[in-house]
């Protein structure tokens, strides 16, 4: 069973790892995500990250898909108690539908406990900053959720360093629930923004860090190093370009020379890479076929040596 961490300060105790359900009701239909939560969950990884917006991007969909296959899926298996659910809620629905305002949020959160079939949500997370509204109100309305059990912590997502000190600050002051989880873009290519300010932020306050596109939006597979492998994924391939440079490539041979000292593959690595990092609570990934599942189980099964890190940090230093 892999090791348990607390997320932030808060009662939550998290696998390593969590899968990001963006694909489900997108590149994964609902058989497929019974499938990859099911093998998920026997490996006892039971964190999942969603949002009220996936997939509103698909033509057809209109946003709460995930939501609603996750839902579906605790509720034919039972096992409710036994799964931690991340959502989220601000990013747009629809005309007016977006943001966090109290009056928003309060009727967010009825749409999302009910597409997942649900009375409480684990994690609750502001998916932006929402600068329109202060946010001393977004904190006092998640303290109402908070009391009325239907929330049990909250994170924040895509904030700045300094707008996240602000929501600590104004949490301590007032006395608010804090966010004990950020969720920013970060992995071996995607370094900068991150280690810019919001790693020491986190660290310095016991902020929990679950960043999502961990794999680069499957970059660090190995499945792209050129453009003709572009074709390979209808959803992703075009997102590979701003990767694909010297600096991507080196990333990616770093990768092949530690994978075949562990006898894995790149994912593998660089998801152990993330979860070696001491900011790091859970990395985020997500997958559309059982292969890729099995990879991400493995990930957590790895220790990297010192010096496997070094290597992968002296590469990838942006």
């Amino acid at each position: 069973m892999p090791q348990r961490r607390q997320l932030g300060r808060s009662s939550l105790s998290v696998p390593p790892f969590c899968l990001g359900a963006n694909v489900f009701g997108w590149s994964a239909d609902e058989a497929t995500s019974f499938k990859l939560l099911d093998a998920l969950l026997s490996a006892d990884l039971n964190f999942v990250d969603t949002a009220d917006v996936y997939s509103t991007w698909v033509p057809g969909n209109k946003g709460g898909e995930s939501e609603t296959i996750i839902g579906k899926w605790m509720k034919a298996r039972g096992n409710r108690d036994k799964v931690i659910v991340a959502t989220k809620v601000g990013s747009e629905m629809g005309p007016g539908k977006k943001g966090l305002s109290k009056a928003y949020i309060r009727a967010a959160v009825e749409d999302s406990l009910k597409r997942l079939q649900t009375d409480y949500i684990d994690l609750y997370q502001s998916h932006r900053d929402d600068p329109d509204t202060p946010q001393e109100e977004t904190l006092s309305a998640y303290a109402e959720l908070i009391r009325e059990g239907k929330v049990r912590a909250i994170g924040a997502s895509n904030f700045t360093g300094a707008r996240l000190k602000e929501a600590l600050d104004i949490s301590a002051k007032a006395g608010l629930p804090r966010y004990e989880s950020l969720q920013p873009l970060y992995n071996l290519y995607d370094r900068a923004e991150f280690e810019s300010d919001l790693e020491r932020l986190c660290l310095d306050n016991n902020v929990g860090v679950i960043p999502y596109y961990g794999l680069a939006s499957g970059f660090l597979t190995g499945k792209y190093r050129s453009e003709k492998d572009f074709g390979k994924s209808a959803a992703r391939g075009d997102r590979m370009t701003k990767y694909l440079n010297e600096r991507g490539l080196s990333i990616l041979a770093a990768l092949d020379d530690v994978a075949a000292r562990h006898n894995a593959n790149p994912a593998r690595i660089a998801l152990a890479w993330l979860m070696a990092r001491p900011s790091i609570t859970a990395p985020i990934a997500s997958a559309t076929s059982l292969t890729q599942i099995e990879d991400l189980i493995a990930a957590t099964r790895l220790n990297l040596a010192a010096g496997d890190i070094e290597q992968l940090d002296r590469v990838s230093a942006s």
